[in-house]
């Protein structure tokens, strides 16, 4: 089950976090990974690592998902086939209404939204030509769930979700799929950065805190979002297309 040989899969934001552990689990199961990230250094050294691990043949391309210019050279770069497209670049923000500035909301906006949607648009080509493909957002639980200090966040990760709805219905007859994933708290080192800039000398105490919001009692690892991404590119997913795929530790239906 999960084979992927002979596939080849695009991540954004594959450099880090959860866009790396889903680069590195598709690169076990013999997928032709491309890693694309804002960081060519950081998307070298993705490649050469998981390379070096398994054998598995794996790309890296620089790119600035929210720059339409950067996208079309990057996705030029990568070239055809494309069987999967996995979206993870993204950016967060805390702040209400009242704290977000404009410029904030346009900085989330750019990436989280600009940036899928202009990758999405870069990576659809190649599957219509194919006539078959998956993609797969990384949207979250704040896309449709009222979060505290998350406005501008929660906006794009709705939007993120709403773009996702529209392409599995408009391009279902021609082989494509198109999933989101909406993660609670995944214990990232965005999220361990993020502590140790806010909290500092008290990450372990805040990093409870951050787990227990989720029923399960903590939060969740990028392996974790990677293996559920496994399933719902693979074929064995095939008859799953215009879902928001929950994985939450408990966080809707439990608290």
């Amino acid at each position: 089950m999960f084979e992927y040989q002979g596939k080849r899969v695009v991540v954004t934001g594959g450099a880090s976090g959860i866009g790396l552990a889903i680069a590195r689990l598709f690169a076990q199961q013999k997928a032709g990974v491309v890693i694309v990230d804002l960081n060519q250094q950081a998307a070298d050294g993705a490649a050469a690592d998981i390379s070096s691990a398994n054998g598995a043949r794996v790309e890296s391309v620089a790119c600035n998902v929210g720059d339409e210019a950067s996208v079309a050279e990057a996705f030029a770069k990568i070239g055809g086939p494309i069987d999967v497209l996995i979206n993870c670049a993204g950016i967060a923000h805390v702040g209400t209404l009242a704290s977000t500035e404009p410029a904030d909301l346009d900085r989330l906006y750019n990436v989280n939204v600009r940036g899928t949607y202009l990758c999405m648009r870069a990576g659809l080509k190649p599957m219509l030509e194919k006539g078959s493909g998956v993609i797969l957002n990384t949207a979250s639980i704040a896309a449709t769930s009222g979060l505290a200090d998350r406005f501008a966040y929660s906006m794009t990760k709705g939007a993120v979700l709403s773009m996702t709805l529209s392409v599995a219905k408009d391009f279902l007859e021609k082989g494509i799929r198109c999933n989101c994933i909406s993660p609670a708290r995944v214990f990232t080192p965005f999220v361990a950065g993020f502590l140790a800039k806010n909290y500092p000398g008290r990450e372990e105490e805040q990093k409870k805190v951050l787990a227990a919001s989720q029923p399960i009692g903590r939060m969740g690892t990028p392996e974790e979002i990677a293996s559920l991404a496994l399933y719902l590119c693979s074929d064995e997913a095939s008859f799953l297309t215009g879902v928001d795929y929950p994985i939450d530790g408990g966080f809707f239906n439990l608290r």
